[in-house]
């Protein structure tokens, strides 16, 4: 019988959120970012997104279907890393 994985407390939990720019694929939130296009995170159901630290990202936004996902990296509000 498989063993389930119970979440610590402690463990951090991870948000789902939309780029401020409404991009349709990943490869396009890359090049901006790339480019230095002021780019950042926001979450818009219950809770804040962060201004330093990592995020999951998904898009196009709601109520157009999540066709891709990525995990960033935010430095002062602002995304800096994209993987």
């Amino acid at each position: 019988m498989p063993s389930a994985r119970v979440r610590s407390s402690r463990e951090e939990r991870v948000k789902t959120m939309y780029s401020t720019i409404n991009f349709q694929t990943k490869k396009a939130l890359k090049e901006a970012v790339a480019a230095g296009k002021e780019v950042g995170v926001y979450c818009p159901g219950l809770g804040t997104a962060p201004t330093n630290g990592k995020a999951c990202l998904e898009g196009p936004h709601y109520p157009q279907p999540h066709k891709w996902y990525a995990e960033v990296e935010v430095k002062d509000g602002k995304i800096v890393k994209v993987k």
